[in-house]
C-alpha cells in the first residue's frame, strides 16, 4: 500500500479525513511504503504549511500508533475479564499486552518491540497491528535534486533511518515521463543522460522484495520466459504449487540453472549439452533468479 500524507491526516485514528476506513485498508497490507514529499511547487497542494518529509512521516506514524494503542487497550479489557474468571492464558497474555501498551505510548512502533523482546513479540503477532508492518519510504524529489537526492538528502535519509525506515529518493515527475517513452533503448539513454544507472522505480521494487523477503524464479514455456514470485526459503515442490496445485502433488524433479548461466550460453539446449543444469528434488530451496524446468506426474 502507498501511504501518502494526503490520504492520512492528523486525527485519522479518531475518524478525521478518511479515518478508520483508510486505517482498515492499511491493516490488510503485508508492507507499507510511505510516500513523502520533498520538493517545492506552488501548483501542487500540500496539507501542511511547510514541506518536510520527516514531519509528514511523524504525522502518519502517530496516527498508526494511536490506532494500535486503541486496539491494544480493547484487548487488555477483554483479557482482564477472562483473567478474573480464572483463564490462565489470558492472565499470561496480559503481562505482554501491558508491556506493549507502554511501548506504543512512548511513541515506538510495535515492530521494534519484537526485535527487543521475543516473548512479547508473540503477543504482537496475534494482533495484526499497523505499526508492526515492515515499511520503507519513497521520498518524492524535484528534478533539480537529481541524480543524488539534492541538498539535504543525506540528513533526511539519516533521520528516517533513525526512525527505522530505509528510504529511496524518487523524482515522480521524471518517472512518469520515462514511462511514456516506449522504446527501451531510448528510455535507457535518457536515464543515462540524467546521470542515473536505472529508473528509481526499479530500486523501489527491489526494496519491496527485500522487505518482504521475496525472490523470483523462472520457467520456460516454448520461447517464453515466465517469472514467479515466492518467499525466500520456498522449496521446489511448493514453487511448483505456485504455478498449479497439480504440479506440486505430482512433483518428480526439477532441472535448475541460474539465469546468468542461461544468458551466457543462450539456450536451454546449450545449457543441457554442457551439463550445466542440475537435477534437484522436492526439498530443494529455490534461489533468486533460478530457471526451473519442472517434471511432474499428471493427475
Amino acid at each position: 500500500v502507498f501511504v501518502d500524507i494526503a490520504g492520512l491526516v492528523e486525527g485519522a485514528s479518531t475518524g478525521e479525513g478518511l479515518g478508520n476506513r483508510f486505517l482498515a485498508h492499511i491493516r490488510e497490507m503485508d508492507a507499507l511504503m510511505f510516500v513523502l514529499r520533498n520538493f517545492e511547487d506552488v501548483n501542487v497542494a500540500h496539507s501542511r504549511p511547510a514541506i518536510s518529509p520527516i514531519d509528514d512521516f511523524l504525522v502518519v506514524r502517530t496516527e498508526l500508533l494511536l490506532a494500535d494503542i486503541e486496539a491494544v487497550e480493547k484487548r487488555i479489557t477483554k483479557q482482564e475479564k477472562l483473567a478474573r474468571v480464572g483463564d490462565s492464558s489470558a492472565r499470561k497474555e496480559l503481562s505482554g499486552l501491558k508491556t506493549l501498551l507502554s511501548w506504543l505510548e512512548e511513541g515506538k512502533p510495535a515492530r521494534s518491540l519484537i526485535e527487543h523482546d521475543a516473548e512479547v513479540g508473540k503477543v504482537v503477532e496475534q494482533l495484526f497491528l499497523l505499526s508492526d508492518k515492515p515499511a520503507f519510504a519513497m521520498v518524492n524529489i524535484g528534478e533539480d535534486s537529481l541524480p543524488d537526492g539534492g541538498e539535504g538528502w543525506q540528513t533526511i535519509q539519516k533521520e528516517l533511518a533513525d526512525l527505522g525506515l530505509k528510504s529511496i529518493p524518487v523524482c515522480g515527475k521524471l518517472e512518469m515521463e520515462l514511462l511514456e517513452i516506449d522504446d527501451p533503448e531510448d528510455r535507457a539513454m535518457f536515464t543515462r543522460d540524467l546521470g542515473l544507472d536505472s529508473t528509481a522505480l526499479n530500486d523501489v521494487v527491489k526494496q519491496g522484495y527485500e522487505l518482504l523477503d521475496l525472490i523470483t524464479f523462472y520457467t520456460i514455456v516454448g520461447t517464453e520466459l515466465r517469472a514467479w514470485t515466492v518467499k525466500q526459503g520456498t522449496t521446489a515442490s511448493a514453487g511448483a504449487g505456485k504455478i498449479h496445485t497439480d504440479m506440486e502433488k505430482g512433483f518428480i524433479k526439477a532441472e535448475v540453472v541460474a539465469l546468468e548461466t542461461f544468458l551466457l550460453h543462450g539456450s536451454e539446449s546449450s545449457v543441457r549439452e554442457r551439463g550445466l543444469a542440475r537435477i534437484e528434488g522436492r526439498e530443494y530451496l529455490i534461489q533468486d533468479r533460478d530457471i526451473i524446468r519442472l517434471h511432474f506426474r499428471s493427475s
